[in-house]
């Protein structure tokens, strides 16, 4: 991965995050947390 892709997509996530914050106060970020959660939570099962 170059460096520009690398800042490209940092930033793009970024912005995602923030319009996140600003237009639905969160909610698909807790969202994606807890099926995060969910999936290391299963991952450790299979280990």
């Amino acid at each position: 991965m170059t460096n520009s892709l690398a800042i490209a997509l940092g930033l793009a996530i970024a912005a995602f995050v923030a319009a996140d914050l600003l237009l639905f106060d969160g909610t698909n970020l807790l969202f994606l947390a807890r099926k995060l959660y969910w999936l290391i939570d299963w991952l450790a099962f299979w280990r």
